[in-house]
């Protein structure tokens, strides 16, 4: 999409603070963090959100878990654990709409979140 930021940041258009990347999906960190780790993990192919997958995207979807862990593993502030927050739709409190994952960590965290 032209005017998707985060299609922007995927493609390298627009700078960002990479944490991760692969032939499907970009990590980088959040610029307004909510956690003294935070990293935003994207698929570099275009998504509105989680109300637009299909079955065909199960595999990255699951690649983006995969990955969370392994970026998780890089930062000693999520040792004792982190979280993996996907708001989908206007409601959902989703900002951007570009499927993507806030993965949050190096603090304590409450339930309910909000």
């Amino acid at each position: 999409m032209d005017n998707c930021i985060f299609c922007k940041i995927g493609a390298r258009e627009v700078s960002s603070y990479k944490v991760y990347e692969d032939e499907e999906i970009f990590a980088f960190k959040d610029v307004n963090p909510q956690a003294p780790v935070h990293v935003v993990i994207i698929p570099k192919k275009h998504m509105g959100g989680l109300n637009d997958i299909s079955d065909k995207d199960e595999k990255m979807l699951g690649h983006i878990q995969v990955a969370a862990s392994k970026i998780a593993n890089y930062f000693p502030e999520m040792k004792n654990g982190f979280r993996i927050v996907n708001n989908c739709g206007i409601d959902g409190g989703q900002t951007v709409l570009h499927m993507h994952y806030h993965l949050l960590g190096g603090r304590s965290f409450n339930w309910p979140p909000g």
